[in-house]
């Protein structure tokens, strides 16, 4: 099939909303001065649109972080193909660009969660050599959030 990846810009913030569902701050928090996120989109041709007419088919949304075991890496928040596209080597063309743009970083991992009841999608990592550290390292997977985290930071 024939698509392309491209670096997402402020105009792509519809599409990436419309897979994604969350829009409220897309714009602000991705294509401001100081962005909290970068995003690529996967995109085909107007000839393979979606059934419901859309081109901009996936996208992987990421950050850099830093580890003080390992220093630089980059956090995938999301890597996501339309449904009807799956399978077709739109996903780890995405995934794939990240870890390009991790590797020229200077980054020396690629972090990301998944569901573990999303067995499609381990299998996939997996696949691409990715390796499930809650097993072998022991992490689990933790946050603070709404009124927790407002009382955690009066503190």
């Amino acid at each position: 099939m024939d698509f392309s990846i491209r670096a997402a810009t402020v105009e792509d913030c519809k599409d990436i909303a419309r897979m994604i569902m969350v829009s409220r701050y897309l714009e602000q928090d991705g294509f401001s001065k100081n962005p909290f996120f970068h995003a690529i989109i996967a995109e085909v041709p107007e000839q393979h649109k979606s059934k419901e007419g859309h081109t901009k088919i996936g996208y992987a949304l990421y950050f850099y972080s830093y580890s003080t075991w390992s220093g630089r890496s980059v956090y995938m928040e999301d890597l996501y193909v339309m449904p009807e596209f799956r399978g077709k080597g739109i996903g780890k063309a995405l995934m794939s660009k990240v870890a390009q743009l991790c590797v020229a970083a200077g980054c020396k991992q690629l972090k990301f969660n998944v569901l573990d009841k999303n067995y499609s999608a381990v299998d996939f990592y997996q696949r691409q050599g990715c390796v499930n550290i809650t097993t072998t390292i022991g992490y689990h997977c933790m946050r603070c959030e709404g009124e927790e985290l407002q009382n955690l930071a009066q503190h």
